[in-house]
């Protein structure tokens, strides 16, 4: 049996999922924000536990390797290639903006007569992380920062209706007024990686586990505290 683990850790949600044969035998999320590093580890081992399995029992690893949050990324890749390391299975990887581009088909979230699928990640202020895709799943824009203002997409607008999806859709409903604009804003979920997933596994696309690192996009910069400790 083809088991693959799912770990989306890519924004301020935890979600870990288990697929079997193609299917999505269990699954568990948290509503608590940007607590990856206390909830990742322990809800594999409840999923595993649940099935009486062991990580040995997989076939393969599957992460979200971003855009995203630098520290949720982290924890995400550093866990399963811990997991990958000690079984000796495989690790895949699956970026956060085709997880919500699969999170909108699969579940039913196009609008009628759907041109383009946005995905959305929130970045600051008035950027997200973003590129474009057909409604069957095909990237046709590079990833990329983009700061949003009324004028963007709006030659994808102008031919029809566009879904963004994912936790920047939200602020870019302010300034995206078009008719033909559609928003659901959420967080990439596990169980939603799991096409892409079986497409590398099939394709035996497998990631370097000792030299992989997640595609962060833009370069983490760490701030100074304004509060001196001695």
């Amino acid at each position: 049996m083809i088991r693959i683990i799912l770990i989306e850790t890519s924004t301020a949600m935890t979600s870990v999922a288990l697929a079997e044969d193609g299917k999505i035998t269990a699954y568990k999320e948290s509503s608590e924000m940007r607590e990856q590093a206390a909830l990742t580890a322990p809800f594999i081992k409840e999923i595993l536990d649940g099935k009486g399995l062991t990580v040995k029992d997989c076939t393969a690893v599957c992460v979200s390797k971003g855009p995203g949050s630098y520290t949720g990324l982290r924890v995400g890749v550093s866990t399963a290639k811990g997991l990958c390391f000690g079984a000796g299975i495989g690790l895949l990887s699956v970026g956060t903006l085709d997880t919500l581009v699969w999170q909108a088909i699969d579940g039913n979230l196009l609008p009628e007569g759907c041109k383009y699928i946005v995905p959305m990640i929130d970045a600051r202020r008035m950027e997200v992380y973003t590129s474009v895709f057909t409604p069957d799943g095909k990237q046709i824009t590079e990833t990329e920062p983009k700061v949003i203002d009324p004028e963007s997409f709006c030659k994808e607008l102008q031919e029809g209706p566009v879904l963004f999806i994912g936790d920047g859709a939200a602020k870019c409903s302010e300034i995206l007024k078009s008719g033909n604009a559609f928003f659901c804003n959420c967080n990439p979920k596990a169980s939603s990686m799991l096409k892409p997933a079986l497409a590398m596994l099939d394709e035996k696309r497998f990631e370097d586990v000792a030299y992989f690192e997640p595609f962060y996009l833009k370069q983490f910069i760490p701030t100074v505290s304004r509060h001196k400790v001695f």
